[in-house]
């Protein structure tokens, strides 16, 4: 099936999911008298113009248009004032009674602080009402028995005294040589290869002369296998498997229609009203200040308020008290300052020159290195020799035509347009003479081609 690499030319309906349907029942091929089944697939169906759109939606058709009223606008009451003297007492102000202020009285009783000179006593409760108890050992409830040894002899044999059989043993013969009592006398080291050998007398040795050298009459057959059975045929020089660029199509101008010559509808377009701005034209007349708020307000004559707090100018004679908890109840401590916790060191540091001489360094014995050997093989091919460059898909390759897309030019390729999804793919239908055999071999109706 033509799958197309282009991008679909519709800006929308990119939610629909592609159809992967094979054309297993448009490409059957007949066995016999047994017929494919039948496509559920509708069969497409040219629909004919009727006429130009007219616009309407079932929005506008079913749309009911309704009257808008205007909402009434209620008036704003005119502004009169209030005759009389306004009242600025409060319920704080009639409600108030002053009373004299005293100092706070702390609820929480003083500390009491024990001092005495008498020495503290550090027995705790444990020492003083133990009392240390003198226990008496307790008695054993064991009978002591003086053991006596059996008088009869003890007459219960064993498994192995009732069914052991004594017998002689046999000593296996010893292969140890007798003694041999050694020779009197200093040792003569003769052996037998001494007393039988026999000396025999040896010649000169044979010293073949050396020969002359004498060269050859005849000519130095040079020629190797490789001389002798290669023959330099002239070649030609090996094709290229490249195909051939050739550009697809002609060069005559485009006579068709295209998608967007289809479906573009032209819309009447007015240029946009540019707005001026009007000329600004300053009033000639005065400016009237008089607000709605100068013009009604009444000023009324109003004393100030007097203070609730006490007077500033009244001195007390009593000394100020000062003292204050904080004060009372903490005491200055000489504080010192807390030795350091961490413990000596055990180990005593070193007093000498570090000599860095490492166990590596004192035990290494240098080695002269041995390069291992080379594995490169020898050249064998001379490298004047042409290279014969010529391979077996280079010779037996047989460049193969390029298929044509019969989207290019449907008409002389025999299909005809049927429809195009909403992907923007187009689809032919391929006009073929019917044939005169089986029934069963249909012909395919569509073919997707190129978008």
């Amino acid at each position: 099936r033509h799958r197309c690499c282009h991008r679909p030319t519709k800006f929308y309906d990119y939610g629909v999911q592609p159809s992967h349907t094979t054309e297993y029942l448009e490409n059957y091929p007949g066995y016999g008298n047994v017929c494919p089944p039948e496509s559920c697939k509708p069969k497409p169906e040219s629909h004919e113009d009727q006429g130009k759109m007219d616009g309407t939606t079932t929005f506008k058709s079913d749309y009911l248009p309704y009257e808008i009223l205007t909402r009434p606008f209620r008036p704003q009451a005119e502004y009169r004032p209030k005759s009389g003297k306004i009242d600025l007492g409060t319920i704080y102000r009639r409600d108030y009674s002053p009373h004299k202020v005293g100092p706070v009285i702390l609820a929480r009783p003083r500390e009491r602080k024990h001092t005495s000179d008498a020495k503290l006593d550090t027995i705790p409760t444990y020492r003083d009402d133990y009392r240390l108890r003198k226990g008496e050992r307790t008695e054993s409830c064991k009978v002591e028995r003086a053991y006596e040894p059996p008088s009869e002899r003890f007459g219960n044999p064993s498994t192995f005294q009732d069914d052991y059989f004594p017998r002689q043993p046999n000593p296996p013969q010893s292969c140890k040589p007798c003694d041999t009592k050694l020779a009197e006398g200093p040792f003569d080291a003769n052996t037998i290869h001494r007393t039988a050998y026999i000396v025999h007398e040896m010649g000169p040795l044979f010293v073949r002369p050396r020969e002359e050298y004498k060269p050859c009459d005849q000519p130095f057959e040079d020629l190797t296998t490789h001389q002798r059975d290669f023959k330099g045929m002239p070649g030609e020089q090996a094709k290229s498997c490249k195909p051939e660029s050739k550009k697809l199509g002609s060069d005559d101008p485009f006579k068709g229609t295209t998608e967007f010559q289809d479906r573009y509808q032209p819309y009447l377009v007015t240029a946009p009203k540019f707005h001026k701005p009007e000329e600004y034209v300053p009033p000639t007349d005065k400016m009237d200040l008089k607000s709605s708020n100068r013009l009604d307000y009444v000023s009324h004559k109003v004393a100030p308020r007097a203070p609730i707090k006490p007077a500033p100018g009244r001195k007390t004679s009593a000394p100020f008290q000062g003292k204050t908890t904080t004060k009372e109840h903490y005491q200055p401590w000489n504080v010192s300052r807390q030795g350091l916790i961490k413990k000596e060191g055990e180990i005593q540091k070193p007093t000498g020159k570090f000599s860095s001489l490492t166990t590596f360094r004192s035990h290494y014995v240098p080695h002269q290195p041995n390069p291992p050997p080379s594995f490169k093989p020898v050249e064998a091919v001379a490298t004047g020799v042409p290279f014969k460059d010529e391979t077996l898909y280079r010779t037996e390759y047989i460049p193969k035509k390029p298929e044509v897309c019969p989207g290019l030019d449907p008409d002389a390729m025999g299909y005809v347009y049927v429809n195009t999804d909403s992907q923007g793919h187009k689809f032919y239908r391929q006009m073929s003479p019917e044939h005169s055999g089986s029934s069963c071999n249909p012909v395919p109706e569509e073919v997707p081609v190129v978008s």
